[in-house]
This record gives structure tokens, C-alpha cells and sequence, in this order.
């Protein structure tokens, strides 16, 4: 098998160049492969193979952030800390009875394992709760897209009737107000704001603390040019990936959630999902008939966690769920091979959960 001997630096310069427009600084490969006594990087052999494969893969991906920023609410330490106790506040449903984590638990990878979630009075809503973790580096959120980032996300489960059920922004506003606690968290968090207890600030806070909610992988480190962080079957899953045409809308940082399309495109979702209800996606928000059936592309970091799948929870294994996605996106009938490949490559995407924010916070149940 034909070798490369390359050194760290000039590898780090190799890949950060073939990163996606250079916008994520790769690893230091110092940190991924180590360095003798006197602190020389080790040179490092690639297989022609190998690099081949990674070079294709950085055109397609990226390696995740260690902060999804957003200009328009720059991520502070105090916003984070205050989003943290928020995110795990019962005070956030109207009988206190529910949390942001109720539904996305952030110690089985953001999600409650579901099809649907049961709200405050009892009810499931209509639609899978997707994971929190890497949300804030999609393109909007929600499954039909209606809210623009987690900020504004962060508002509506709240308000909702059916999940949270706090009857109006001044209702939580009042409730927040009254507690010492609080007076506190959220002065510290805006401290220029005359009244800083706002819904807006709310949104801010648990935005904030989101943003900080990101999984790195072995993925993520084979990008940055470990070879060794994928199997060779994950490797030749990440291959038959990209092959098949997965990577027509699963691309990106995330793999995923960051475009919208059809599900649907050559045959009926419900045919193979089985599902119970026929939702029709975006158009049930814009009425547009070209909106029939469109969903936001799912996100693909740590699916092999947050079953099950589809807008409605309707497929609890993840190799069928692949099988439907490549007949119903792409036309075509995996081999049981090929979809096990898919599947061990997928699992390269389960990443490491951030354990400093996956607790609910020191003090949270002695607020009232």
C-alpha cells in the first residue's frame, strides 16, 4: 500500500487550506498524534488511501466549532450560566411541572426518545423533538423552519399550548421578576438593560447556553487528519456514503440542517414510514403548494442516538430509516451491506457530551 510521510505542520497547512473556505481552524495534530521528549512533532503516515478519502470528505464537511456564534447575541459567560438554569427550570411551564430538558434531555443526546412528546396538560404535539446539541449551527429550526435560530426557537415551546403552556410573555416575565435569584442572574447577564427580565432575555439566555451545547466526534478528527480516529469500516461507510449520494443534502458542519427539501422525492414518505398522520411539512406554515411535503434536512451528529426518526418519530431502527432515506431521496435499494457501512459510519458521529451543562446547575431546586 503506497504511504505519505508528512509532517505536522505542513499537514496542518495542507488541511486547513482544504477546509470548507478555511472558516473552522483544523486540530493541532501535535494534540492528536503526540510529540517526543524534545516537543518535534512526529511525522505522521497517511496511506494514499486515507488521504484521498479525507481530502473528499473536507469538501463536503466540517469540523465542528467550539462555539456557535451569533452577532446579533454574543455569547457571555453570564448568559451562558443564567441559559443553564433556565434550560432546567420547571418555572419555565405554567404548573412547574416542565423544563427546555423535559423534552431534550441533554443526558441522552438532547432528545427524550420518543416518536412525539407529551406537553404539560398530558398532550403529544405533533412532531419529533429533535436534539438541541449542534442546533444553533443550522440554517433554522424547527422541522417546517419557522424560527430563524435558537433564540427564537428558545420562545415558542413556552407559549405553546400544548407543551409548556405559560399563558403569556408578561406571566413569565412577572413570575421570573419575583425571584431573588433571578433579580440577580439576569442583571449580571445584561447588565446594561434598565429591566433586564424580559422574554427577549429569556430567549438570549437559553440561546446563549445552546450555543455552547456542541459534540465533537471521532469525525471530527479524522477531517483534522487522524486517520486512525475512523474504523476501516466506518471508512468505507463514509465512502458508500458520499458514493451513493447521501451528500446531496447531508452536508455541512452538521452533516445535515442546513437546507430544506422534499421528502419525498420519488416516492410517497408515508408508503415506507408507515406513518399515521400525512403531514405536509413547510406548506402548513407558508401555503405554498411547492412547500408540500418539505421538511428541514435532518441534522446527522449523533443519530445513532436520537431515535427514533423523521418528522414524526415514525422509524425506530437507524439502518431502516437509512434505507428509506436512500429509496425515497434517491431512488435506490441498498444492499444490506451498504447500509450497514452507512450505519457503522454514522455511529462515528456520536460525539462527546459537554458534562459541564448536561446536569441540571448547582442551586436550581432551592429557587421557588
Amino acid at each position: 500500500m503506497k504511504k505519505q510521510v508528512i509532517s505536522i505542520p505542513g499537514l496542518a497547512v495542507v488541511l486547513l487550506l482544504a477546509s470548507c473556505g478555511g472558516e473552522i481552524k483544523p486540530k493541532n495534530y501535535i494534540d492528536v498524534y503526540g510529540a517526543d521528549e524534545q516537543n518535534t512533532p512526529k511525522e505522521v503516515e497517511i496511506s494514499a488511501e486515507d488521504k484521498a478519502l479525507m481530502d473528499k470528505a473536507n469538501m463536503f464537511f466540517k469540523q465542528l466549532p467550539e462555539v456557535a456564534e451569533n452577532p446579533e447575541n454574543p455569547v457571555t459567560d453570564a448568559k451562558v450560566t443564567l441559559g443553564h438554569y433556565l434550560y432546567f427550570d420547571t418555572n419555565l411551564s405554567k404548573k412547574k411541572t416542565m423544563s427546555c430538558n423535559s423534552c431534550h434531555n441533554l443526558e441522552t443526546y438532547g432528545v427524550d426518545n420518543q416518536p412525539t412528546s407529551k406537553g404539560e396538560e398530558g398532550k403529544n404535539g405533533d412532531r419529533n423533538s429533535p436534539t438541541v446539541y449542534n442546533a444553533a449551527l443550522q440554517i433554522a429550526q424547527f422541522w417546517d423552519g419557522r424560527a430563524k435560530d435558537v433564540e427564537e426557537q428558545a420562545g415558542g415551546p413556552i407559549l405553546n399550548p400544548v407543551e409548556m403552556n405559560v399563558p403569556s410573555k408578561e406571566f413569565l416575565e412577572k413570575r421570573l421578576s419575583e425571584i431573588p435569584f433571578y433579580q440577580k442572574m439576569f442583571k449580571e447577564a445584561f447588565p446594561e438593560a434598565e429591566n433586564p427580565i424580559t422574554y427577549e432575555n429569556v430567549q438570549k439566555a437559553i440561546g446563549a447556553f445552546e450555543r455552547k451545547l456542541l459534540t465533537p466526534a471521532p469525525f471530527d478528527d479524522f477531517l483534522a487528519g487522524n486517520a486512525s480516529a475512523l474504523t476501516d469500516e466506518q471508512k468505507e461507510g463514509l465512502k458508500t456514503f458520499m458514493d451513493v449520494g447521501c451528500t446531496t443534502c447531508h452536508i455541512g458542519v452538521n452533516l445535515g440542517g442546513n437546507m430544506f427539501q422534499k421528502f419525498g422525492l420519488h416516492h410517497d414518505y408515508w408508503e415506507y414510514t408507515k406513518s399515521e398522520k400525512i403531514d405536509e411539512g413547510k406548506f402548513n406554515v407558508t401555503k405554498l403548494d411547492a412547500d408540500k411535503y418539505v421538511f428541514k434536512v435532518a441534522p446527522l451528529r449523533n443519530v445513532a442516538k436520537t431515535y427514533p426518526y423523521f418528522h414524526d418519530g415514525s422509524v425506530n431502527d437507524l439502518s431502516e430509516a437509512v434505507k428509506i432515506m436512500a429509496k425515497t431521496q434517491l431512488d435506490k435499494d441498498l444492499t444490506d451491506e451498504e447500509t450497514a457501512k452507512i450505519v457503522a459510519f454514522l455511529n462515528s458521529l456520536t460525539g462527546e457530551l459537554p458534562q459541564e451543562y448536561i446536569k441540571a446547575p448547582k442551586g436550581l431546586s432551592e429557587i421557588e
